[in-house]
């Protein structure tokens, strides 16, 4: 009798718990406290931080023009800059990479292609692969088109009189020279390059977050996230800020770029607020955009930290030239992404 009542257990013990374990995967909605009205305040709130410390951020690098302390040419800019770097490069890995793991392993899918292949990593890899790609063919275009309209303006000076020869007597001919800037130049046009990659990495994943908060109904979940994405996107502005003043722009264009910037996450919010009625954030199609968007985000997010602004910063001849300025820049890289890493939690 005790061997039947000890082999009941056992096949008791073997149906129940996969069914308990099966039923923690599901894709009914959570209780998770819902109150829309205090949900609302939440995100106006959010809404109007998050715009204000975007626009700080953005603008603080582009004081150096007015404050010499903030210049470029400053090596507190390097120190601010790795900062900013170390806050992008943990966004992508612990914030969003992660994000997009979880979208698109969720049970809410059906299994089949999506726990057939890793495609979280896959389109990760392949935009970074991209933004290199898109990198190298946009500034080798503008060098070429930059080039050709140095070597126009230059014909048209010799046609004109105004370029002074000078004469080799080891070659004995004269020849005129071209500006002598064209290094410069092709600096200039990388960080422009890089400047608008880095702003479409971020405008990615912020709309997506912006969305994802503003469609929640959990003051819970929507508290936290208000002074965790204040903090992210205040930083994320420094990095791109600092990628702007070193590009050069018109003003104009400056201008418009740091409006993209400071509106994009707010106007996700207004976005997610406005479809809360009928954005389901577990349905499949919901799912796999967003976790798409994230892989793709997090992939331009983390070679652009890595590849366009730490290695670019850390192999400048005036942070190889000087330890003391090296030893900062590494420990403010530190605390910009332990600072963000530690934000997982919440954002």
């Amino acid at each position: 009798m005790k061997r039947f009542h000890s082999k009941r257990k056992l096949l008791i013990f073997l149906v129940v718990i996969p069914s308990l374990v099966a039923a923690e995967c599901t894709c009914d909605e959570e209780d998770q406290e819902r109150d829309k009205s205090k949900a609302l305040r939440y995100k106006i709130a959010a809404l109007i931080s998050i715009l204000v410390a975007s626009a700080i951020g953005v603008c603080i690098p582009l004081l150096g023009k007015v404050i010499p302390a903030l210049s470029p040419e400053k090596n507190i800019f390097f120190i601010i800059k790795a900062f900013a770097a170390g806050v992008i490069l943990a966004t992508g890995f612990i914030h969003i990479l992660p994000d997009a793991f979880e979208n698109l392993t969720s049970p809410c899918l059906n299994k089949y292609p999506w726990d057939a292949f890793p495609f979280t990593g896959f389109v990760a890899m392949c935009t970074a692969m991209g933004t290199l790609m898109v990198e190298t063919y946009a500034t080798a275009y503008f060098k070429k088109h930059h080039h050709s309209q140095v070597q126009t303006t230059y014909v048209e000076k010799e046609e004109s009189g105004d370029v002074h020869l000078h004469t080799h007597a080891t070659h004995g001919h004269a020849h005129g020279h071209l500006p002598s800037h064209d290094h410069q130049s092709s600096a200039l046009l990388r960080h422009r390059v890089i400047s608008q990659v880095l702003e479409l990495g971020i405008i990615v994943h912020s709309i997506i977050i912006g969305i994802s908060m503003g469609a929640s109904e959990s003051p819970k979940t929507i508290r936290p996230l208000v002074a965790a994405l204040t903090f992210h996107q205040f930083f994320e502005g420094m990095g791109l800020g600092s990628c702007i003043i070193q590009a050069n722009f018109q003003r104009l264009s400056i201008t418009i770029m740091g409006l993209f910037f400071a509106l994009t996450t707010p106007v996700g919010i207004g976005i997610g607020i406005g479809i809360t009625n009928v954005y389901d954030e577990n349905s499949p199609t919901a799912l796999i955009v967003e976790g798409i968007f994230n892989a793709a985000s997090a992939g331009i997010l983390i070679y652009m930290a890595l590849v366009d602004l730490l290695a670019a910063d850390f192999m400048n001849p005036r942070m190889q030239k000087s330890g003391s300025l090296r030893l900062g820049a590494n420990l403010s890289l530190l605390l910009g992404a332990g600072c963000m890493s530690l934000l997982a939690k919440w954002a």
